[in-house]
């Protein structure tokens, strides 16, 4: 598959999916021999894992070394799971916090005309 079949199928640009591979969010892409990129199975998952954790807000930083410690292989199982258990703990802080704020903000509607004085 082409980059923009990619482009399509996942909903981030050109440009977007040549950044991720140059900073190394995802692996190096085979090539054809014209040198187009060919994105096979492996890397449509990889692309989707990234932008599932960009969406989530995870820093790039930490997804470029979660991708390399991916390719130095199973020495580095133990680490990856660590990097990724702060990631949950993280995200779920992110969580609990939009529950606070949904919660004052259903508040604040139901009160006399949502101004501040009223909480």
């Amino acid at each position: 598959m082409y980059i923009t079949e990619v482009s399509k199928k996942t909903g981030l640009s050109v440009e977007t999916l040549r950044y991720y591979e140059r900073v190394g969010l995802i692996p190096k892409v085979a090539r054809t021999s014209a040198g187009l990129r060919s994105y096979g199975d492996a890397d449509i998952c990889w692309i989707e894992f990234i932008k599932c954790m960009r969406d989530a807000g995870v820093p790039i930083e930490i997804l470029v070394e979660y991708v390399a410690l991916c390719q130095q292989g199973e020495p580095t199982r133990r680490e990856r799971a660590r990097l990724l258990a702060e990631q949950m703990r993280l995200l779920d802080e992110r969580i609990a916090e939009l529950q606070r704020t949904r919660e004052k903000l259903h508040t604040k509607i139901s009160s006399r005309c949502g101004d501040v004085a009223a909480v």
